[in-house]
């Protein structure tokens, strides 16, 4: 009994894998490759052995994308980021479970059982399970392949979500990629060919692949060790610029919140925290992509370099350095800050993403995805805003402003990767940051339109404000806190606006101000300035627009975003009615709080004045001789989403577009959160316009007073506005007392059918709106042809 007890005795004590080959027999024909992780390659069968000899330590996971689709509407780019995990290997037996920890629950004690009770009280996940096929004295080696060849980026569920089609990896055809498989002392790097098998594959992909049924992308695996101590997190401000991170500790004082809030940013800190101008322990690199050409390359690299202006201002000398990556370099590695130059099948957004040590928000590598037909689009822009091809003028204003529009550009995904987010109010201190979304500044001398002053150069007083809120050193906790409360008050005393992507992404959210794409502190003067630079673009348009050789055609390409330059700016006068003046203020930012105000009654009708005449056939009218000169695309050349919905075949449809353009307006203006707001604006402040007045301006306009110009536009925007009226009166989103005040006015809109119109089709509108009285369907509905892509310019 006592012989049997010490077996198994021995048995319980003796790790399960002490009978596993040793790492160096198993591994004794394979590459091997040291590093942070060390790993072993095995040609015979190509298999990827991960020695993972640090058990139980957390580090950092971050996957990624270095070879994409090329599809902006699929939204999977070459060097797109993954997400960034905090992981741990455990073992457990014979196996190894490689575990993401929860970070966004914690409790900050030195109460072992404190800490234990969050751990049991929210999951962690686990990724990945292996098997050990060999052992050595600090670690076991697993099989790392599968995983590495598995869908870690969400490929197929993004191909599922975009309706291209169901995708799911194809191991047959996928393999481990060499070349960008590499070991440093920091981080282990490793990459696979992977190779999705499809059916029905939808337009998107079959536009960018040569066999659409068989989609093959690069995926990439960075195991990185965590930073070393020293970083202290800044505590996040709304007014400081910076995007929010933080998490939920439960062992705060009942009478503090349990979240905490700090902000993301690289670590810098000067050599000398007392001197006037120091240089940095570390300057923050950024590398651009090799393969960018000239003179794009000469524009990102001026762009991007602005930034040292904001850190020169705050004391540091050179503490932003902009480089080419360096030949041999690896652009995945987490040890660069890369700008990717990243072709498409279409224009689309570009990107700045970071990787963040998910404990503090320490940013570890900033990565900015450029896409190369954005300059493309902006010359384009250019060119139908000039008409320049006279055969004198050359088009190197128009390039030039191209070019400003890519430094911007650069600058702006820059300061993404920095942590700072969008301000979209900032058009309105005189383009004072490079974190707006910048419509181009014209001008018009001697009748003619000038680009010169198009975008901005340089650091604005904001971008200033947001660097000094990140990155100024400060020598103790108290300088830094007497510091930051110092700058928020300085910056508000400048009259400084923020207003970000949570206020200004919808048009019918109520902030009066922050708009994307705007110009100028009035949106309603520079509403009309735009409409009198679209006017006489418009009026230049022909020949001059398009070079020599090029398809008549072609016009319409440079027409499509010149017809449709006011659309940006008149979504900022749609946002002035039913809209707020408010800031994001604290209590004690101000001696006597600001608050919410409503838009003045005079603006909010100026602006329906507008809005109503964007809709209308003499603003929406193209000139005769323009028209003459648009024939059907030519043979040879596409026919493409940047042009105009046609309702006349492969002829050019100018009704079609003053329809499309048209119920824009409209779309905006009956927003069901914005006719709720309305409501209650006028029953609370006199003059305010009601919806009752809003929808019967808008049948006066287009019905009861039709004695404007008709350019053969009329019969076709009547139905647009009417259509218009009726699906927001059938919204879900409609307030119940606004549902009835228009659903009046569409009562006796039917009644002057039935007793003063004289239009052909009254009888046939007026039955049905009896069936929406009926039913509350509007049999009568139909579809508007939707607006060319707009954004992003």
């Amino acid at each position: 009994m006592r012989k049997s007890l010490t077996f198994l005795l021995l048995m319980v004590s003796t790790p399960l894998w002490a009978a596993l080959p040793s790492v160096t027999e198993f591994t004794k024909d394979m590459i091997r490759k040291d590093g942070y992780l060390p790993f072993y390659y095995d040609a015979s069968s190509d298999k990827i052995y991960l020695h993972v000899n640090k058990l139980d330590e957390q580090m950092l996971l971050q996957t990624s994308l270095p070879q994409g689709v090329g599809s902006n509407d699929i939204g999977l780019d070459r060097g797109q980021l993954g997400e960034a995990h905090l992981v741990a290997f455990e073992r457990h037996g014979n196996k190894l479970l490689m575990k993401e920890l929860n970070t966004r629950y914690r409790s900050v004690s030195e109460n072992a059982a404190e800490l234990a009770s969050i751990d049991e009280a929210f999951a962690d996940s686990v990724l990945a399970g292996f098997t050990a096929v060999a052992a050595s004295s600090n670690g076991v080696l697993v099989d790392y392949t599968q995983y590495l060849l598995s869908d870690v980026h969400g490929v197929a569920k993004r191909l599922s979500r975009a309706k291209q089609g169901s995708y799911n990896v194809d191991a047959a055809r996928s393999a481990v990629f060499m070349p960008r498989s590499k070991a440093f002392p920091k981080n282990t790097e490793l990459e696979a060919i992977v190779t999705f098998a499809g059916s029905n594959p939808g337009d998107y992909v079959s536009q960018v692949t040569p066999s659409a049924e068989s989609l093959t992308v690069h995926l990439h695996h960075s195991f990185v060790e965590l930073p070393e101590e020293g970083y202290s997190p800044r505590a996040y401000n709304p007014y400081s610029g910076f995007w929010k991170q933080g998490y939920f500790d439960y062992a705060t004082d009942i009478t503090e919140p349990t979240e905490v809030k700090y902000i993301s940013r690289h670590r810098l800190h000067k050599k000398d925290v007392d001197a006037d101008v120091s240089e940095a322990v570390e300057p923050i690199v950024y590398y651009l992509d090799p393969g960018i050409p000239e003179p794009v390359m000469s524009a990102l690299r001026e762009g991007t370099s602005w930034w040292n202006q904001a850190f020169e201002a705050i004391g540091y000398k050179d503490a932003f350095q902009v480089k080419v990556l360096p030949e041999g370099a690896d652009p995945m590695d987490l040890r660069y800050n890369m700008i990717h130059w990243v072709h498409r099948a279409t224009r689309g957004w570009s990107y700045g993403y970071s990787v963040r040590d998910p404990r503090t928000g320490e940013i570890l590598k900033g990565n900015v995805t450029l896409g190369s037909l954005r300059v493309r689009q902006d010359f384009l822009i250019a060119l139908g805003l000039t008409s320049p091809f006279d055969g004198e003028q050359t088009t190197e204003a128009q390039k030039e402003m191209a070019l400003a529009r890519i430094r911007q550009l650069a600058a702006h995904e820059v300061g993404h990767t920095l942590g700072i987010a969008h301000n979209f109010a900032a058009s309105e201190n005189g383009r004072e940051s490079v974190m707006d979304y910048p419509h181009p500044m014209l001008s018009v001398k001697n009748d003619k339109i000038v680009l010169d002053n198009a975008y901005a150069t340089g650091m604005g007083k904001w971008d200033l404000h947001t660097i000094a809120y990140g990155y100024q050193d400060y020598a103790t906790a108290e300088a830094e806190q007497a510091g930051l409360a110092a700058l928020l008050s300085q910056s508000r005393a400048q009259g400084l606006a923020f207003k970000t992507d949570w206020d200004t992404r919808s048009s019918s959210h109520p902030s009066s101000n922050g708009h994307m794409w705007d110009n100028g502190s009035d949106p309603l003067k520079a509403f009309d300035e735009m409409v009198k630079i679209r006017k006489l673009a418009l009026a230049n348009m022909g020949l001059n627009t398009i070079a020599d050789n090029a398809s008549l055609s072609s016009i319409e390409d440079a027409l499509v975003p010149v017809y449709l330059s006011h659309r940006y700016q008149l979504e900022s006068v749609a946002k002035q009615i039913g809209g707020l003046n408010y800031e994001y203020e604290r209590k004690g930012d101000y001696d006597k709080p600001k608050g919410v105000t409503f838009v003045a009654a005079e603006r909010q009708k100026q602006a329906l004045k507008q809005l109503l005449e964007a809709t209308s056939p003499a603003f929406l009218e193209l000139p005769t001789e323009l028209l003459s000169l648009i024939p059907p695309t030519a043979f040879g050349d596409d026919i493409t989403r940047e042009q105009f919905n046609s309702r006349m075949g492969l002829a050019f449809d100018p009704v079609s577009a003053a329809e499309a353009a048209a119920n824009y307006s409209l779309t905006l203006l009956l927003a069901p959160e914005r006719l709720n707001r309305l409501s209650w604006q006028a029953s609370q402040s006199r003059g305010i316009p009601s919806v009752e007045q809003i929808v019967e301006r808008i049948f006066k306009l287009h019905w009861y007073d039709n004695k404007q110009a008709d350019y053969g536009l009329n019969a076709r925007l009547r139905l647009v506005a009417l259509n218009a009226v009726m699906k927001t009166a059938m919204s879900d989103d409609l307030a119940p007392e606004v549902k009835l005040v228009i659903d009046d006015a569409v009562l006796k809109f039917a009644d002057w059918l039935d007793d003063d119109s004289k239009f052909a089709g009254s009888e046939v509108l007026h039955d049905q709106l009896g069936v929406y009285f009926d039913t509350g369907k509007w049999p009568g509905a139909f579809d508007v042809k939707p607006l060319p892509p707009g954004s992003p310019i």
